[in-house]
């Protein structure tokens, strides 16, 4: 689409600017501009648009975003100036400060990052509508001017140095003097981005709070440290004005955490120091100065503040040079004031609200709505400190507490748009620990979209990171949630062909006993209990039995009869091999095969073939005994990441509400009022105190069975056309609240309780089939007035 692009022929942030006139009425206009990596566009002096680090992360060889604003009310008649920064992000990677290494325990990686160019670039294309019927068009080309950033370093994983010298005042204006400027430097099209251009349509990242630095305490060192805390775990962007003298210097140390000593703690759960640092350099004496990070963002709660005055650093020259040179002599005070962090994210629009008068509830609610958003930042990441990859398996596991939450369809529909471009033809390879070609296969599903560190081999004793089947169903199993939440065919046309391809390759993947087992089972297991064969093969099953429900969608009859028979034979022989009697208990439940020398249970191994429909009709009431019988066992839920959205959602289909409101209450790990008994104001990566991350929300599958367990609003058919309603009381929770905004219009419910009877107010949009199950009111013996009334949709 661009016809060029230009750059200013390094791999650091530059500016790039045109001024221009416009000699007729305005009646249209429309900026269609691109900055790898990342990007901020100005007209007139004044920041387009709200948006931050456009545009969202793709793999730049496969796809790149271009981001599309209507302009009209930037420009005006006579000169204009227009123009961008653009800086690294993930197109070229710094390595200054903290940047992600593979831990020592695994095996040296053989296929490291690559940039994606040599240089930075830019291109845009402004098409002006004059009243008059006409036309003008321009685009970036050598006419525009280039100069050196302020930013100097600005590293993707959240560090950034600002040299407040160079910065150009005015710089987008029009009558700004450029004439130090450098003309721009074509691209030529061997080094010109290779990745398809498209609009960028999903939310793009937007400031959705902010939050204001608390002092707390100084740290006596040298130099001395000032401790913030913003009261909130975090993505976000820092921001604050700052006025000494010019070479003085302010570095600000982010942290999820601080350390007994209370200094900040970077140090992520003794892996490795996260020791992100932002620093901002004075440009001029006794001048209040303006400091905001601009290409990347800092992940934390905690900030150490130092100020470090030029004749400090004086004192640091090398050998044989004259100390002081340049620098002012005489110590100084450093002044800082309007220190906040404004928290960034692509997940700001709520379709679901819950309330009720448990403060419990409402605390864990919170954590993990904050943890969602911190990690929705055009890509969904693990978290965002120590890793910030778009590993694949939340966007299933998660995909329904999220889209109670939030607005999810487009930013689904981006992700989506990554695996597809992500997956593996036949001819892909990497290199293999002697540097031979290695071939993943054809239709292999990476579990990271975009990939940018690819770990493709296995790692001995813990199996693949790089095609895992939870990981890879995301192409199905994500489109499943999409299509059950929002109704739209055009997910599952999308999506359709790329399931096909990913599930013939995982046929190539059974092991010599017909099960999948390569990957990771049921990762986060507190007691490291995966059971791989259990896990991965249930995920087989699903995958084939949800793409049957495609092609019956999509009129492909005898894909449909051949994709039921082979979710048939899983299943038959999952059984045969799985599904033993409890020698003590009695009653059938499925066996881990990894434990052949006894019959042991885990919570997951009985609730993923519970969910999917595995379990003969005849033996469905054993199984939720089996299931049963593991909590109470347990005591708590030990599953991990992917288990527990099923044990989840089994235990309240199968009426076990009263144990997963006790669990998730615990006060003690593992279970989520815990985080919030250790302070965290997000969820922690695993179940424990002091988790590696502190904002991991591959464990907030709980948020679902709030709205369908406890105000019980459940899709009975894609797209809420149809919608029972079937809520449930906590023992502590007298009235609630929960609202859901579906794309039928809104669906409400308010259950109220007294001393004699409970209320039950409903409304459900106009046109949507419903009915109401009293069955989990029942229980609390009480007289149950029911109010249905139909809510108009605007």
């Amino acid at each position: 689409m661009f016809e060029k692009w230009i750059t200013d022929g390094t791999a650091s942030p530059f500016y790039v600017r045109k001024e221009f006139k416009i000699l007729k009425p305005v009646k249209s206009a429309t900026a269609k501009v691109c900055g790898l990596g990342q990007f901020l566009f100005y007209i007139n002096g004044r920041k387009v648009s709200g948006h931050e680090l456009d545009p969202a992360w793709t793999d730049y060889h496969k796809w790149i975003q271009y981001v599309t604003f209507d302009v009209a009310g930037y420009l005006h008649q006579g000169s204009n100036g227009i123009g961008a920064e653009v800086g690294n992000g993930w197109y070229h990677k710094t390595d200054e400060y903290y940047t992600f290494a593979f831990p020592p325990f695994m095996p040296p990686n053989p296929n490291p990052y690559k940039p994606f160019g040599k240089s930075l670039v830019f291109a845009m294309e402004l098409t002006v509508g004059y009243e008059d019927g006409t036309e003008e068009v321009l685009a970036a080309d050598e006419s525009f001017k280039v100069k050196r950033h302020p930013v100097v370093m600005s590293n993707v994983y959240g560090s950034e140095t600002i040299d407040g010298a160079l910065v150009q005042k005015g710089w987008s204006k029009a009558g700004f003097d450029d004439s130090d400027w450098q003309e721009a430097q074509p691209v030529m099209p061997e080094e010109a981005p290779k990745g398809e251009l498209k609009n960028q349509f999903q939310p793009p990242v937007k400031i959705i709070r902010s939050y204001d630095a608390k002092y707390l305490h100084m740290i006596e060192s040298s130099p001395a440290r000032e401790i913030y805390d913003f009261g909130q775990n975090m993505s976000g962007m820092l921001d604050f004005e700052v006025k000494g003298k010019k070479g003085d210097s302010i570095k600000v140390y982010p942290a999820e955490k601080l350390g007994e000593d209370g200094d900040v703690d970077q140090m992520a759960k003794n892996w490795m120091m996260v020791n992100s640092c932002i620093t901002y350099v004075i440009g001029e004496d006794d001048v209040w100065e303006h400091c905001r990070m601009k290409f990347t963002y800092f992940a934390g709660r905690f900030a150490a503040v130092e100020k470090i005055c030029a004749c400090e650093k004086a004192e640091e020259v090398p050998e044989g040079a004259a100390k002081g040179s340049g620098a002012v002599q005489e110590k100084h005070e450093i002044q800082m004031r309007n220190f906040h962090a404004d928290a960034v994210s692509s997940a700001y629009k709520a379709d679901g609200s819950f309330m009720c008068d448990d403060e419990r509830y409402m605390q864990i609610y919170d954590m993990i709505e904050k943890t969602v958003e911190a990690n929705m930042i055009g890509v969904h990441t693990d978290c965002p400190t120590i890793e910030r990859f778009a590993w694949q398996e939340p966007n299933h596991l998660m995909a329904s507490s999220i889209f109670y939450m939030k607005d999810g369809r487009k930013l689904w529909e981006k992700f989506l748009m990554d695996m597809r471009y992500a997956q593996h033809k036949k001819e892909d390879y990497f290199l293999d620990f002697a540097g031979e070609k290695f071939y993943p296969g054809d239709g292999l599903m990476p579990s990271q979209c975009p990939c940018y560190i690819p770990n493709v081999l296995p790692v001995p004793g813990m199996g693949s990171f790089y095609d895992i089947i939870p990981w890879g169903s995301t192409c199905i199993l994500g489109a499943y949630w999409h299509y059950r939440f929002y109704g739209d065919r055009k997910i599952i046309e999308d999506n359709y062909g790329a399931g096909i391809r990913y599930l013939r390759h995982l046929q190539t993947k059974k092991d010599s006993n017909g099960f999948i087992s390569h990957g990771l089972g049921d990762w986060g297991n507190p007691r490291n209990d995966l059971a791989r064969e259990n896990i991965e093969t249930a995920f087989l099953f699903a995958d084939a039995k949800v793409l049957a429900e495609f092609a019956e969608r999509l009129g492909k009859k005898e894909e449909q009869k051949e994709l039921e028979e082979y979710a048939r034979r899983i299943k038959e022989e999952y059984n045969e091999k799985l599904m033993v009697r409890h020698p003590e208990e009695g009653f059938w439940c499925y066996r881990c095969f990894d434990h052949p020398d006894e019959i042991f249970l885990t919570q997951a191994s009985q609730a993923l073939p519970l969910f999917w429909g595995m379990v003969p009709e005849e033996r469905i009431g054993d199984i939720t005994k089996a299931l049963r019988y593991t909590l109470e066992r347990d005591g708590a839920f030990i599953c991990g990441e992917v288990g527990l959205p099923y044990v989840i959602q089994s235990a309240c289909r199968y009426g076990m509400n009263d144990i997963i409101s006790k669990f998730i209450l615990k006060k003690e790990h593992p279970s989520y009022y815990s985080f919030i008994l250790d302070g965290e104001t997000t969820l922690g990566e695993y179940w424990e105190t002091n988790p590696r991350s502190h904002c991991h929300d591959m464990m907030g599958h709980i948020i679902e069975w709030y709205y369908n367990g406890i105000a019980g609003i459940i899709p009975a058919e894609p797209g809420f056309e149809k919608v029972i309603i079937k809520p449930w009381l906590p023992e502590s929770i007298h009235e609630f609240t929960c609202a859901y905004e579906s794309v039928q219009g809104p669906v409400k419910v308010h259950v109220k309780e007294s001393e004699k009877e409970i209320l039950l107010e409903t409304e459900v949009p106009r046109g949507v089939e419903k009915s109401v199950d009293l069955s989990n009111l029942e229980q609390r013996g009480k007289k149950i007035v029911i109010k249905i009334g139909d809510c108009e949709t605007q």
